[in-house]
């Protein structure tokens, strides 16, 4: 007889996201390199008043600056899970809730470019 709270379930195992680069996307308007930067700033400095833990943002933050090969490490090691592949939902170890707008992640196809 075996116990009554058995199970031959197997345990659930999750599965590892591979960080991609983000679709391309546009800017509701076109926008130069430092109006992106200031929204940037403005995003990561406002962010850890969204909830969820400092280290956690901090370690989005690096991991959006980064090339992919590091992000993905950067993500890993901190125990964030990615939702999306290009990292605008992601999760903590105690499923707390991470988006990220793509404009931390990647230059819009409409930015303004001076030559």
């Amino acid at each position: 007889m075996g116990c009554s709270g058995s199970s031959h379930a197997k345990p659930k195992r999750i599965v590892k996201k591979i960080i991609r680069k983000p679709k391309p996307w546009k800017h509701p308007q076109p926008i130069t390199r430092s109006q992106l930067m200031q929204l940037r700033e403005e995003f990561w400095d406002t962010a850890p008043h969204y909830g969820g833990k400092k280290e956690i943002w901090d370690a989005l933050r690096a991991a959006a600056e980064a090339d992919l090969d590091l992000a993905q490490a950067i993500v890993d090691s901190a125990g964030v899970i990615v939702h999306n592949t290009d990292m605008t939902i992601c999760f903590d170890e105690t499923g707390t809730k991470y988006e990220l707008p793509k404009y931390v992640l990647s230059e819009p196809t409409n930015m303004i470019r001076y030559d």
